[in-house]
């Protein structure tokens, strides 16, 4: 909409539309820009504080200089013009909290605690012996192990106990995990079921990181609210997903930097040059068989010059439009769309709609005629959070 206005009334939104009908704002309290959006969305990110793609190091370096590492993360996001993500595994409980009380400067937090994991499945570091794992997890690790129904009861309750807004399990094998296979399954169905089942009764819902169509067909039977990656996803999976309402998060950032890069222990490149394109596909088939979509990175580094590292969240926007999506899609999976993979948990925001959070950025440029200009943060001039300003 040209010539158009948003006013922000303490956190909330109190008017967006023309001009002319906009009520009076003091000349002091006036901010002009050539474009105005939502606040954007990540709707899959970790905040583990890495320097490295591999994850085997997380045991190795202490949590409180890992935390200390994603305050910068915390402002890099802001300044890249996101103002809300989903975070499914890492530090981010912690970090909620902080930003929450205003001692740390950051995007509102939506976290997972521990991801879930069975015990040689996805989230489990293959080359640590077994107890060593375990006590990574009693002390605060971002992975915990859980195998059978009433483990898997006792992980979910753990979360929830720390607050968590969503639970994250991997339900198949992935890329940067030594000797599983993406394709594999490895939750069974009534463990997916238990997790569901015992997020639901706190209003929470289930992530499920899925590479493998058998994972996905199960995850989805046991009643998840999103797949993440979705990379052997195919008619019939897409199919499910618009029957149940579950939302693929699409997570091309990582999948491009990393091979771009190739910083991977080979294991893990091996296995992503096998996927990588696929997982192109799996998105133009979930995108034209009508499946809801929000965009997703997995950024977990720190450190502008690494790949997949926060500041670099907006990637997520142009890789989107180069395999088929419009413009106005885009912004639709980074902002619309994305409350929705919280489920009873999601916030109003997303939208310039009277009412809503006060969650708003400006642009120099316009990006449903060059939709890069998201992944660039010089063209962002101006953050607002909660209707204060904040970049």
């Amino acid at each position: 909409m040209a010539n158009a206005v948003v006013v922000l009334e303490d956190a909330t939104i109190r008017y967006a539309g023309p001009a002319e009908h906009a009520p009076k704002v003091a000349e002091a309290r006036r901010s002009r820009a050539h474009t105005v959006l939502p606040g954007l969305w990540d709707s899959h990110v970790h905040f583990m504080g890495l320097r490295s793609a591999d994850v085997g190091i997380l045991p190795q370096e202490p949590v409180a200089l890992r935390a200390a590492r994603t305050v910068a993360d915390l402002r890099a996001a802001l300044d890249a013009g996101f103002t809300s993500v989903r975070e499914v595994g890492g530090l981010g409980l912690d970090l909620a909290r902080a930003v929450e009380e205003g001692t740390a400067v950051g995007p509102s937090v939506y976290a997972a605690g521990c991801a879930l994991s069975t015990t040689g499945g996805h989230g489990d570091l293959h080359s640590y012996p077994l107890a060593w794992m375990e006590e990574f997890a009693r002390h605060g690790g971002e992975l915990r192990l859980a195998d059978g129904e009433a483990e898997c009861v006792r992980a979910v309750r753990e979360q929830l106990r720390r607050n968590a807004k969503v639970i994250k399990v991997y339900a198949s094998g992935g890329v940067l995990s030594e000797v599983d296979h993406p394709i594999h399954r490895q939750f069974t169905d009534r463990e997916l079921r238990a997790i569901v089942e015992v997020a639901g009764l706190a209003d929470r819902v289930v992530a499920a990181h899925c590479h493998g169509k058998p994972g996905m067909m199960a995850a989805i039977e046991a009643g998840v609210r999103t797949i993440e990656h979705g990379t052997y996803l195919d008619e019939e999976v897409a199919a499910a997903m618009r029957e149940t309402g579950a939302i693929l998060v699409t997570t091309r950032t990582i999948m491009q930097e990393l091979i771009d890069s190739r910083a991977l222990p080979p294991y893990a490149l091996r296995k992503l040059e096998s996927i990588v394109d696929r997982h192109a596909e799996a998105i133009v088939i979930a995108r034209e068989s009508g499946v809801r979509i929000a965009a997703g990175t997995d950024v977990a580094l720190t450190g502008a010059e690494l790949p997949d590292s926060w500041g670099r969240n907006g990637r997520e926007l142009p890789l989107l439009a180069e395999i088929g999506f419009s413009p106005l899609e885009v912004i639709e999976a980074a902002t619309a769309a994305a409350p929705a993979t919280l489920g009873p948990q999601a916030p109003r925001s997303g939208q310039l709609v009277e009412g809503y959070d006060a969650d708003v950025i400006t642009l120099d440029a316009d990006p449903l005629a060059d939709i890069g200009v998201l992944a660039k943060p010089a063209h962002i001039t101006g953050v607002w959070k909660a209707g204060g300003r904040v970049a």
